[in-house]
């Protein structure tokens, strides 16, 4: 196992009992506790956890840490969501947070995120100075763990303020008027209790699935991915729902399956849901999108004449932009998002609120609504999304041949590019195909966007043969 502790666009993860241990775990948190305290001599930590395997152990393991070097801790009183964390820092107004998950990841994975005082993810700055503090401790300096027997660490309820802020944030009156149910989906994870709990709560019919505890998750991970919602779909088809909302391990993103089964791209949610925040809360501010996020999103910008930010890949920068009340709604093709008033922070149970209240308010299907922007735009957007598992001559070449400056692809002249993050190539008509390298794997993960599927994956095509040729 090596020492080193890395922080990628989501917090720190790792294969259990290999790359992530409690060892690790206490090693972070004692940088962060001398981060912290570097700011504020006295600070207040929030430590949270998910429903993987040993990962309400991290968690107390964490917080023994915190508080043996000078920080007050409040602890989760159970697996809380990653959203519902970030607005309880907001709402406290405390110095940082802890939060024991790895989101997505398989289940032999865990993590540990760290968020600053706005409740958003931490910025570069931040992780690389407790990634600088970590590397200097010595590599069984945290072997042990702390004695159990001072714990003194307020257990903290944090689910009914989030919840009644979701209330201020979405229209329940509206959602109230919808002609049918909806079936929420909490893959195992922390969505359980919460986004079906909230639905109820306020007179919205809705049939539960997968909301007991699943440390393997049925063997394929609590991502809400299109190949992951089978159950999902037969609940659909059979209570005749509207739709179909999931979340992911830690809550904090979103999957949407239509009326019919199919699923809809997060890429179009984004898009479809800046179109009716703007419609329905009359705001006249854009919105922020990754650089690998679809071109409708600065469609939209365009039909209402607002502006969009764009950002490299990573949701803080994105909650940079809402914590500065700059956009409407800010998010990734990775099926992240949040808006105005809200935290700058991921959270897949207002995305999925939010789709079905603009269902109920709209009254057709998200396919339907998909096709009237595509009319109202002028054209069709169909972005994808593909990871290239590379061989090791192509890896150690990868670096040279994105910073190449190619003038054509496929035989399509090359109108413009883009280093925000990787190598995007600008093609006419507005057509783009994205090459960017994972941070930890040997892969390239290529986005491209047409307006067919069909023309999206031969651009997919045309850009791997390039990167291997």
């Amino acid at each position: 196992m090596g020492n080193a502790i890395h922080f990628g666009t989501s917090g720190w993860r790792g294969i259990m009992a290999d790359d992530f241990t409690f060892a690790g775990v206490r090693r972070v948190a004692a940088a962060i506790a001398d981060h912290v305290r570097s700011k504020n001599r006295s600070p207040q930590i929030l430590v949270g956890y998910d429903t993987r395997c040993f990962s309400d152990a991290f968690a107390s393991a964490a917080a023994r840490v915190l508080q043996a070097r000078g920080c007050a801790v409040l602890l989760c009183d159970s697996s809380a969501p990653t959203p519902a964390i970030a607005y309880e820092m907001v709402r406290r107004k405390i110095d940082g947070a802890v939060n024991i998950t790895a989101s997505h990841n398989p289940a032999d994975y865990n993590g540990l995120k760290f968020s600053g005082p706005n409740g958003g993810p931490a910025l570069p700055e931040i992780t690389h100075d407790i990634e600088a503090r970590a590397a200097r401790f010595a590599p069984d300096e945290f072997a042990e763990p702390e004695a159990a027997s001072g714990d003194s660490f307020e257990r903290v309820q944090i689910r009914d303020a989030y919840l009644a802020r979701l209330a201020e944030l979405v229209r329940f009156d509206t959602l109230r008027k919808a002609t049918a149910g909806f079936v929420c989906d909490a893959v195992h994870g922390c969505g359980a209790g919460w986004l079906d709990r909230v639905l109820a709560d306020h007179g919205i019919a809705v049939t539960e699935i997968r909301c007991e505890r699943d440390v393997l998750f049925e063997g394929t991970g609590p991502d809400p991915s299109e190949e992951n919602l089978g159950p999902l779909r037969k609940a659909v088809h059979e209570k005749k729902a509207l739709a179909g909302l999931a979340t992911d391990g830690d809550a904090d993103r979103y999957g949407i399956l239509d009326r019919d089964g199919t699923f809809v791209s997060p890429n179009h949610i984004l898009a479809l849901l800046f179109d009716y925040l703007i419609e329905s809360r009359g705001w006249k501010l854009g919105a922020s999108r990754s650089v690998a996020t679809t071109n409708l999103v600065d469609a939209v910008a365009k039909k209402h004449g607002v502006p969009f930010y764009e950002t490299p890949v990573g949701f803080k920068y994105v909650g940079e932009f809402i914590a500065q009340d700059k956009i409407a709604i800010g998010g990734e093709e990775s099926a992240g998002l949040t808006i105005r008033g809200h935290v700058p922070e991921k959270d897949g149970i207002l995305a999925c609120l939010l789709v079905a209240e603009m269902i109920a308010a709209r009254g057709t299907s998200l396919a339907e609504q998909r096709a009237k922007l595509f009319r109202e735009v002028g054209r069709e957007y169909w972005p994808i999304r593909v990871n290239i598992h590379l061989q090791e001559d192509v890896q150690r070449r990868l670096h040279d041949k994105l910073a190449a400056e190619p003038k054509e692809l496929g035989g399509r002249r090359v109108v413009g590019m883009n280093r925000l993050d990787g190598l995007k190539l600008i093609f006419e008509g507005g057509d783009w195909v994205l090459m960017r390298p994972s941070g930890t794997e040997p892969l390239v993960r290529i986005y491209s966007e047409s307006t067919s599927e069909k023309a999206a994956h031969q651009m997919a095509g045309e850009a791997q043969k390039w990167i291997s040729g």
